[in-house]
């Protein structure tokens, strides 16, 4: 499957910088639906507080537009005096290949920035919107490829990389698997080699992506095999909201954090920016930075569908807000008898 990303773009809305600085920019792409405005712009200010003697500009790629998440790029454009980009893309390409319900069509959006910018610039780095900066990026401004495709940070740990090897059949993925939220990509290598071309296909052919049980990310640890280079985890430390739930008591915190992690990243359904998750302390590094930029008066997300209101009710339950967490799960069961 091929693409042209300048025919997909339907729309470029560009937010430019009053600066003329011509130090070293480091350029860096999300890819969002609706859901993750939020958590993107927290994102974005989070790096720019923590890195404001470095060069950003920031390309935002959605397939959604609303006037609210314009006018929040452009206060932190102005904030900040940084370049920031909204591109709506045409997502028709992508709408035939697997999604699930915490992937959506937004994934594969990936593609398009590897497309876009190819000959333009060369390396680019991708994060996805659940990523909190708390340190200095400096190092990612001078790191050299020599002759690889990216920079990764590893998964887990070996027990699931070596699940990772059996369920796609890659003995050598049992040294590494890596997370696909976090990708500073080598532009002209990854196009030398087809990295968009081979992914599509891959994730096309039904036989195949029956094993993609994480979609695309699967096929780049296939496609990118010994051609990454691996950064520390600081750069990609992986938190999960719901693992609050396993902790009983107070005494017991889920703190993963550490005063290293330069890039915190909230995975699975429960985000930062949902009411529910707002006291958690793995979710102030969110709170904070949201707090400190101009986003603090935007309200943070209620719960809209039957997997958001089972996740409420969870957490309102186990924060001892019973009465809300029973409302939160009637309401679930409403939204599955409704669905069905």
């Amino acid at each position: 499957m091929y693409f042209n990303a300048n025919k997909i773009i339907k729309k470029k809305i560009e937010f430019f910088s009053n600066s003329n600085n011509n130090t070293d920019t480091l350029n860096i792409a999300y890819g969002i639906d609706r859901n993750f405005f939020l958590g993107c712009a927290v994102s974005i200010s989070s790096i720019l507080l923590f890195n404001s003697k470095f060069n950003f500009s920031f390309h935002v790629f959605t397939n959604s537009l609303s006037s609210e998440f314009e006018r929040i790029m452009k206060l932190l454009n102005k904030q900040f005096n940084v370049n920031i980009t909204i591109y709506l893309v045409d997502d028709d390409t992508f709408a035939e290949l697997p999604t699930t319900k915490i992937w959506t069509i937004a994934t594969y959006f990936r593609f398009i920035v590897a497309n876009y910018f190819y000959q333009k610039i060369d390396k680019i780095l991708y994060i996805d919107a659940d990523i909190i900066c708390k340190g200095s990026l400096e190092e990612l401004f001078s790191l050299q490829f020599d002759d690889n495709i990216a920079y990764v940070v590893k998964d887990k740990d070996a027990i699931w990389w070596n699940k990772c090897a059996i369920r796609l059949n890659e003995p050598n993925l049992s040294k590494g698997y890596f997370n696909a939220g976090f990708l500073l990509i080598n532009l002209n290598k990854w196009n030398e080699l087809n990295i968009n071309s081979q992914a599509l296909k891959m994730l096309s052919d039904i036989n195949k992506s029956k094993k993609l049980t994480h979609l695309d990310q699967d096929v780049l640890n296939l496609l990118l095999l010994k051609k990454v280079k691996y950064l520390d985890s600081k750069y990609n430390q992986q938190v999960s909201v719901n693992y609050e739930l396993k902790y009983k008591t107070k005494n017991k915190i889920y703190s993963p954090i550490l005063d290293q992690t330069i890039l915190i990243h909230y995975i699975g359904p429960t985000k930062p920016w949902h009411t529910w998750a707002k006291d958690y302390k793995c979710s102030q590094y969110f709170i904070t930075v949201k707090e400190r930029s101009p986003l603090k008066s935007i309200p943070l997300l209620s719960a809209t569908n039957a997997n958001q209101m089972r996740y409420c009710s969870k957490h309102k339950m186990h924060q001892k807000k019973y009465f809300s967490g029973i409302i939160c799960n009637i309401l679930y069961y409403l939204k599955k008898i409704t669905k069905s």
